[in-house]
């Protein structure tokens, strides 16, 4: 290469690498010279709310403009955790396994920016999952109520099933079991009858809580005993029977269920809160919520909420407390339900969610009544992202049939309880 065409790239790069800097450094301010704050999410069908609930804060707080950011769930835990390494997260982010990063310094202590009566308007829930050794790190802003059935009335009513019956129904696996021959009578009308499916918070939780067991006991994993056996041997039986679609189909995501039921190839769906919508949307039939099968401990599920997260590296922490004092106040969190989307996290607005329903006759009852018969933790702690995801595949070789129920929750607990301990 010449040396006249090398100086002329050298320039080109230095060129392109001052921009670069430019454009970086002046991240936080527009072109009217407002702070310009960027906010994380990874549900495209929050950006609506959210951004009306911004558009009230701004024309309130005209020095502020906060720009929503949006990351696929898919590839959201593992950005975010390069991205806060990296010192380049957004201002303000979405967060449920929050802790590896408030030990580590990298979350707002919401308490010292908002003071200690902010707490009092949130579900308490909520505020239990964002608080560690005292502190309180993210701003809850919606919680998924419980688990429950989606069920196509059109197909349980072929099936001779009434809702009643579906709502009243027990798992065991033994000979006081009601929940399987309603499965099998579905199977005569159905190509799937349910989505048992390693599916962690709608079937994993609770059938284990269900059973008696719990994911997690003083920081390490407590699910390879009698309890786990009995759930997830129930849970891989249902798929090796053909009663579920096959894990090769379902994976480690609810979307293939989800859209079965929606096609009216599957009789029952158990799900959230975070489905409802589209539900409604999607479903060209008619439909019902029903409880979730209990099991010999009753009916138990896991409650999970999402908060909203202060990064401390933001440039303008001022600002981002200002950001987090509203969509934290019943104001400003009282449009995530407007649509009905989701259950608030201030407690005097989920009256919005459940009113919203009620207008299109849906009862969401069963999403709220499930979380009084016992709750079952997901679990956290320094480390457990990192178990999670070398646990989950343990679980999906069980699913797939290719490793024994008993050995596969050994080797995932043991596995689990080797990361944690290296923390």
């Amino acid at each position: 290469m010449k040396e006249s065409t090398r100086a002329a790239l050298g320039i080109v790069v230095a060129f392109a690498l001052l921009i670069g800097a430019a454009l970086w450094l002046g991240r936080d301010s527009g072109d009217s010279g407002r702070t310009v704050l960027r906010m994380r999410i990874w549900d495209q069908s929050f950006e609506a709310a959210y951004r009306a609930s911004l558009d009230e804060f701004q024309r309130a707080n005209p020095d502020i403009d906060v720009r929503i950011t949006l990351v696929p769930w898919a590839s959201y835990a593992r950005k975010l955790r390069l991205d806060v390494a990296g010192g380049i997260a957004d201002d303000l982010f979405w967060t449920s396994l929050y802790e590896d990063y408030a030990d580590s310094g990298h979350l707002t202590d919401i308490g010292a920016a908002l003071g200690g009566d902010a707490m009092r308007a949130w579900d308490p829930a909520a505020v239990t999952q964002f608080t560690r050794d005292g502190k309180l790190w993210a701003v809850p802003q919606f919680v998924d109520g419980g688990t429950a059935v989606y069920y196509n009335r059109e197909l349980l009513e072929r099936a001779g099933v009434a809702p009643e019956t579906l709502s009243a129904a027990r798992w065991s696996g033994d000979a006081t079991d009601t929940f399987r021959p309603i499965l099998q009578r579905l199977g005569g009308v159905a190509s799937w009858p349910y989505n048992a499916a390693n599916d962690f918070q709608s079937l994993l939780l609770p059938y284990l809580g269900s059973a008696g067991g719990q994911f997690q006991r003083d920081g390490r994993f407590d699910f390879a005993n009698a309890q786990g056996r009995t759930a997830f041997g129930y849970l891989v039986r249902l798929i090796s029977d053909g009663l579920s679609p096959s894990a090769a189909d379902t994976g480690g995501s609810s979307d293939f269920a989800k859209n079965a039921f929606l096609q009216g190839r599957m009789a029952l769906f158990q799900s959230g809160t975070f489905n409802l919508a589209t539900v409604q949307q999607s479903a060209g039939f008619r439909w019902g919520v029903a409880m979730i099968p209990a099991g010999p401990a009753g009916r138990v599920s896991a409650g999970n909420a999402i908060g909203l997260a202060g990064n401390t590296a933001a440039r303008h922490p001022e600002a981002v407390r200002r950001v987090l004092a509203w969509l934290g106040s019943a104001a400003g969190n009282r449009y995530l339900a407007a649509d009905g989307n989701t259950i608030p996290a201030v407690v005097s607005e989920q009256q919005v969610y459940r009113d919203y329903w009620a207008r299109r006759g849906v009862d969401v009852s069963p999403f709220f009544d499930v979380l009084r018969g016992g709750q079952i933790a997901a679990g956290g702690g320094a480390g457990f992202q990192a178990a999670i995801r070398a646990i989950l595949p343990v679980f999906d070789e069980m699913f797939l049939g290719r490793v024994p129920v008993d050995e596969a929750l050994d080797r995932a607990q043991a596995v689990g309880d080797e990361i944690i301990d290296r923390r």
